[in-house]
């Protein structure tokens, strides 16, 4: 009998498989082709809001161009991106900065590689092919032949060959002519290759997210001591990479890309081969693009799944320090008892018994709790205060009160509205301060004056000073120099080079 109940059996789980169901689906081009219009090499994740926006406004422009309602998905930008968050091609995660991204799943990528390479003209069959299918059988015995001897020969014709074709060509041989067709192949395989290199890096993020889902699951379980599970956990973080198939597979690769010189001659060999001669007629700028970023591609890859291990590495250790055993094992404690309790009522009581539960506990009222009890040593009450009669100050009245404090500025109002309004112009607002009463020819009353005047309209403030002859309240004078303020149209006072400025008054240091 033939196998073909088993080859039914495993078709059938590749068609369940997320690439396959989605371009299964009728409506498979055009997500597709929205996949392919919103991500890149450039673009591996999209914000959120910015997505569903982008969604949107693709399906309004195929709607404008024509294409059936009958053709296009239904819903809104957000609503078919949650949709395909279910059918995981596309996967949500929260960036550095804390905003919510997509990115396409492995599943998508393969998905949009193969319609790439479904849209790239190719020959099934060429001489490229079968040299590239030789050269890669050669160099794989080369490297996994147990045969000592057999190992030596491979390398000692190689050798042979390789020196047989540098002598000719040293000795001005011919160089062999390479047709287009040749060149098309080879260049459509390079890209084919590097087109997997995203989806490739995109699995073995995804191998550490189910690590992380699964040590997260064997901590919940605690079928084991908590020393057990951390011990685990730690053996299985110091070797995430080889947990997995992919994981493996990666570590392979990271050891060969991680190397600075190899890396610097495969870009040496890109440039090359986009310097030759039939690129140009060959190459579209989009595969020109492709190929010149082909390293930055790869190190964007590994920086992406190192970073996803590490983040991996950090929400469980953080799930570690923040797991609550003795909590958990109290809520399950508890939950046993009402099962037990519910199992002894259940022998009395009928098949449609109620009882009255409420979800919570009912509020307590307590108007008020007390918070600290008596205390002999703190319910004694305070001493006595000193008498301090004999250090009472003197008795001050309203006057001198009013004599040390600020300026006065209504007072000060009244008289600078009364010289602004005066027929004959005030020359300068110090002489109006000297007319004033020497009650208001305080200090402080400068400051209160100059505050108005500076308030006032058609006030000018002036380079130069004068003096402004201050009587404090015990009556001794002092002499300020303050810079000019008077009106705009106050006649300039005549300067005189040889003038000294005024002599300031000595103020007794008990008065100052």
């Amino acid at each position: 009998m033939s196998d073909i109940a088993g080859e039914l059996a495993r078709v059938r789980g590749a068609f369940d498989q997320p690439t396959l169901t989605l371009l299964h689906r009728s409506l498979a081009p055009v997500v597709i082709a929205i996949f392919r219009s919103s991500f890149g090499r450039d673009t591996r994740s999209i914000p959120a809001p910015r997505l569903h926006d982008q969604v949107d406004a693709y399906l309004d422009e195929l709607r404008l161009a024509g294409v059936p309602a009958a053709n296009l998905p239904a819903g809104s930008g957000r609503d078919l991106c949650l949709k395909w968050m279910h059918g995981q091609w596309l996967v949500r995660s929260t960036a550095d900065d804390g905003s919510e991204v997509y990115s396409l799943t492995s599943h998508a990528q393969d998905a949009l590689a193969l319609v790439t390479s479904l849209t790239r003209e190719r020959a099934s069959l060429s001489e490229h092919r079968i040299s590239t299918i030789l050269s890669a059988v050669r160099r794989f015995n080369t490297e996994v032949n147990p045969d000592r001897a057999a190992r030596v020969s491979i390398l000692d014709s190689e050798i042979e060959r390789l020196t047989a074709e540098r002598n000719r060509l040293l000795d001005g041989g011919e160089l062999p002519q390479v047709s287009p067709d040749y060149m098309l192949e080879g260049y459509s395989e390079l890209l084919q290759l590097i087109a997997a290199l995203p989806s490739d890096f995109a699995r073995v993020e995804e191998a550490f997210t189910g690590l992380r889902a699964s040590i997260l699951a064997s901590f919940r379980a605690e079928e084991r001591p908590a020393g057990e599970v951390i011990d685990d956990y730690l053996a299985r973080a110091d070797s995430l990479m080889a947990a997995t198939p992919e994981g493996r597979a990666f570590e392979g690769a990271f050891a060969l890309l991680r190397d600075e010189a190899l890396l610097l001659q495969l870009r040496e060999d890109l440039g090359a081969l986009l310097a030759h001669p039939l690129a140009s007629d060959i190459l579209l700028d989009a595969d020109r693009r492709e190929l010149r970023g082909t390293v930055g591609l790869i190190r964007s890859g590994i920086v992406s799944v190192l970073a996803r291990r590490s983040r991996v590495s950090a929400a469980l250790r953080e799930y570690i320090v923040t797991h609550d055993i003795t909590r958990d094992r109290e809520l399950d404690a508890t939950l046993r008892q009402l099962d037990a309790e519910l199992a002894t009522w259940m022998k009395t009581a009928g098949p449609r018994a109620t009882v009255p539960l409420e979800l919570l506990p009912p509020r307590v009222e307590v108007t008020h709790l007390r918070e600290r009890f008596h205390n002999a040593e703190t319910e004694v009450g305070p001493p006595p205060l000193a008498d301090v009669s004999e250090h009472r100050p003197d008795a001050v009245s309203l006057t001198e009160l009013l004599a040390q404090g600020g300026p006065s500025l209504s007072t000060l109002r009244a008289e600078l509205a009364r010289a602004l309004a005066d027929p004959e112009p005030m020359t300068s607002l110090g002489a109006l301060f000297d007319q004033l009463d020497p009650e208001l020819r305080r200090p402080v009353e400068i400051f209160g004056l100059l505050h108005l005047a500076t308030n006032s309209v058609g006030m000018d403030r002036h380079t130069d000073t004068e003096t402004y002859r201050a009587v404090r309240p015990d009556g001794t004078e002092r002499a300020l120099a303050v810079p000019r303020v008077a009106p705009a149209d106050a006649p300039v006072p005549p300067t005189d080079p040889d003038a000294q400025p005024p002599a300031l008054a000595t103020v007794p240091e008990e008065n100052r």
